[in-house]
């Protein structure tokens, strides 16, 4: 486990599956992640199981992201991890109510120490939709630069369009 003040990222349990039900089909967060159809528990306990794999041979971690007292608030994770580049992606979720309150910005330091510490890994990315100032904001804070626009880059059901997304960028110095 990993933990900052308050904060405990930790590896996928079998009981996480319907902390991950609830927030892999919620389809506010669909256009996001590229997620096309709901999950079924089924697919999720399968996850679970092969979470254990490593992150070299999978290419991608989750952790869940926790209170100290136990209570899981979101998931971050690393994706497209690339050893011979040294770089993976980031992506997170916290749930709506503890949004703003700073767990966001403590899971990214802790990630950030793991990727560069122990995965030796020379930068990490992100890609944050052009209006989504919150996450802009978030990355910013922890250290994240805004690298390029990618434009029309993603299709938004219900807003009847394309969102522009932006590219950024940390680099281990």
């Amino acid at each position: 486990m990993l933990t900052l003040e308050n904060i405990v990222l930790r590896a996928l349990e079998p009981q996480d599956v319907d902390f991950l039900y609830f927030l892999e089909n919620d389809d506010a967060l669909w256009h996001v992640s590229q997620t096309l159809r709901p999950f079924s528990r089924f697919e999720l306990e399968q996850y679970v199981l092969r979470a254990e794999k490593d992150p070299h041979e999978a290419r991608q971690v989750r952790f869940m992201i926790d209170l100290d007292q136990g209570e899981t608030i979101g998931t971050i994770d690393l994706f497209d991890i690339d050893l011979h580049n040294k770089r993976a992606g980031v992506g997170i979720v916290i749930i709506k109510k503890y949004r703003n309150k700073g767990y966001a910005l403590l899971a990214l330091e802790l990630l950030k120490k793991y990727c560069f510490k122990h995965l030796n890994l020379h930068q990490l990315f992100c890609n944050i939709e052009k209006d989504n100032t919150h996450s802009l904001a978030l990355f910013k804070k922890a250290g994240f630069t805004i690298v390029g626009l990618k434009k029309d880059w993603n299709i938004v059901p219900g807003r009847g369009g394309w969102a522009d997304e932006y590219f950024l960028q940390l680099i281990n110095e």
